[in-house]
């Protein structure tokens, strides 16, 4: 795991891309190295990994007329350094980065069909004065770029950009309502006009000023119907194995998230039966007034006690002090999931042991684990259920409910699920994942106007995935909200606050879950399999009971959570108030001072829950402070 920049322009200052590579320290604390000619420059932090003694970067071929910034792993580079030996290819070093450059050599652009892994990386041809970018399947690797000043730059995080005082900082009025609407800014857009996003599995060639994208991979959803259980189980566990198998390459410690839920305790579950030796093991939970969030390390202790890990279990206290600069430094843009908060903390404790970690993310996108999922597929029912009787006396009975005094969103979610069910299925799962309900939405901006028009744009971006004809079946199939999410959510957020979160304690993550052929694999799964009888993964649940513990298995899923409603409610609430109030939100004039009032006097009373959308405002307050004060909003 590491950090990249690089910058194509006229004779670029050595200082400059020095300056800009070491924002990325975080990234990649053991090593850097640095490429510069007359029209190109390339920087690299490293984090040892593989090959810990010869794989400095820049890594250069035999001419040493090409050369390759890379971030990532690649876990299938010993067959094609096989491959490219027979090919005549000569190798330098041991590691899978020369691996990725001498491929390009051979197969050009499709060289990133060969590979399988994690991994952003940049390749500059001197010679040709080209410039080739690539970002994995899933975009488990970020990779931001930008056009100014007639040159072209890229970076691991935005922070290298914006080390250019003369690089533009005009704010997307179509990403501002996008993070609002979500949480996280989707698509290829950034809070910036002038950054972008490269998507998952795209990319990116830079040729004399003009830049070319192109997707090399795409997810396809195509059931096959008449297969039997056993043939899927026994299927999806076989490729499952070898993904965690080749996710094991390590030449320094290495251990596993545990967080007690399903996917984590089939990760360790296998894992353990690579090891001869005891794996390391990494549980948390919240103590004091949060206690009860993230604390599932009962279950966790089952598994570990089972395959004897070598099993840390620990508690923080966590405190809000200093964490909203953490986050905002760690993103350089909004961003409000606050799973933020655990798995700072987490990543935190396990680098004082590990310097990779696998953890199960991703289960839940490819077998049905959200209870959106769940919601949507009821919500095919509720439809059914006459007009008269939804409208007349279920909705307004739920909409009069009080909120739960101890937080938790029950109440809350039958609210959603009743203002969105009886839409058309794109309508109804996008009216699940929006944070702003439409009777605030309307009034949530300062110039509502301009602002429904900006909104429109985050809106069709998911209704469009949603709607992909990459799935087939009906539109109310549950594969069509997997799809959405694996294009959105699990990239824009899941993804992204992993990856910042773990690169700010210098910890490389693995998500042996988002094996390409695994996943793809999964998609031929019937979706009536992945949820069976209103049991969200079934499929899963059913594959792994031989290698989990029973009550790890059935136990409520409590997914991985914060403090935020207590701490709204007490740590930060003057910061919130401080924040939100009228004088502050004067320094933009972009939010409605009026409905911000009006969300907090709901939720501090106990009328609605609004603790996500607090947070979205609470952060942007701060990322404006930092990043945009004193600069132009366009």
């Amino acid at each position: 795991m590491c950090g990249i920049f690089g910058v194509v322009t006229p004779n670029p200052s050595r200082g400059f891309l020095q300056r800009a590579t070491d924002t990325l320290t975080h990234r990649g604390p053991d090593d850097a190295g640095y490429y510069l000619d007359d029209h190109a420059g390339l920087g690299h932090r490293r984090l040892s990994i593989i090959d810990v003694s010869g794989g400095h970067q820049p890594v250069f071929n035999e001419d040493r007329t090409k050369c390759i910034v890379f971030n990532g792993e690649i876990y299938n580079y010993a067959d094609l350094r096989s491959r490219l030996l027979g090919l005549g290819h000569r190798f330098a070093t041991n590691g899978d980065t020369e691996t990725i450059l001498h491929a390009y050599e051979e197969w050009g652009e499709s060289c990133v069909e060969q590979l399988r892994g994690m991994f952003a990386f940049a390749i500059w041809d001197a010679a040709e004065r080209v410039l080739f970018l690539s970002r994995d399947r899933f975009g488990i690797k970020p990779l931001f770029y930008g056009e100014y000043r007639g040159g072209f730059c890229f970076a691991s995080e935005m922070k290298a950009i914006l080390a250019d005082d003369r690089f533009p900082r005009e704010m997307d009025e179509q990403a501002l309502a996008g993070y609002f609407t979500l949480s996280y800014i989707p698509g290829e857009m950034t809070i910036y006009k002038d950054i972008r996003k490269l998507l998952p599995g795209h990319n990116l060639t830079w040729r004399d000023g003009i830049s070319t994208i192109r997707k090399y991979w795409d997810l396809t959803f195509h059931p096959e119907q008449g297969r039997s259980e056993k043939f899927f189980i026994q299927g999806a566990m076989d490729h499952l194995r070898e993904s965690v198998g080749i996710h094991l390459m390590s030449e320094v410690p290495l251990g596993a998230f545990l967080s007690g839920g399903v996917d984590s305790s089939t990760v360790v579950a296998l894992m353990s039966g690579f090891s001869d030796t005891p794996i390391n093991t990494i549980c948390m939970g919240f103590g004091g007034e949060v206690g009860g969030y993230l604390d599932e390390r009962g279950y966790a202790r089952q598994v570990a006690d089972r395959y004897r890990t070598s099993h840390r279990e620990f508690e923080v206290l966590p405190s809000a002090e200093g964490l909203i600069e953490t986050i905002v430094t760690a993103f350089d843009e909004p961003f409000a999931d606050d799973s933020a908060i655990p798995s700072y903390y987490v990543c935190k404790t396990a680098r004082e042991n590990v310097t990779v970690a696998l953890s199960g993310l991703g289960g839940d996108e490819v077998f049905t684990g959200y209870e959106r999922y769940l919601g949507f597929l009821l919500s095919g029912l509720f439809r059914r259920v006459p007009s008269f009787v939804r409208q007349g006396l279920i909705c307004p009975l739920i909409e009069r409910l009080p909120e739960r005094a101890d937080g938790h969103y029950t109440i809350n979610h039958m609210k959603r699920f009743v203002r969105s069910s009886a839409l058309p299925p794109d309508e109804c799962y996008f009216g699940f994942i929006n944070k702003i309900q439409p009777e605030i939405r309307n009034n949530f901006f300062a110039c509502h106007e301009h602002f429904e028009i900006q909104q429109k744009y985050a809106r069709n971006i998911f209704l469009d995935h949603f709607n992909s004809s990459n799935v087939s079946g009906n539109s109310d199939s549950i594969n069509r909200a997997l799809y959405c999410d694996i294009k959105t959510y699990l990239p824009e957020d899941i993804l992204a606050v992993t990856d910042r979160m773990s690169m700010q304690n210098s910890l490389e993550v693995r998500v042996p879950f988002l094996d390409h052929k695994f996943v793809q694999f999964c998609a031929t799964i019937p979706p009536e399999m992945k949820m069976r009888w209103l049991k969200k993964k079934y499929l899963l649940k059913k594959a792994v009971r031989d290698i989990i513990p029973r009550e790890v298995i059935h136990h409520r899923k409590q997914g991985f959570v914060g403090p935020m409603t207590n701490w709204l409610k007490n740590e930060l609430k003057p910061y919130v108030f401080e924040s939100l109030s009228e004088a502050s939100l004067r320094k933009h004039n972009l939010l409605h001072y009026p409905t911000v009032k009006r969300i907090l006097e709901e939720h501090f009373s106990g009328k609605e829950i609004h603790d996500t959308l607090i947070w979205s405002m609470v952060i942007f307050q701060a990322w404006y402070g930092k990043y945009m004060t004193n600069r132009k909003v366009s």
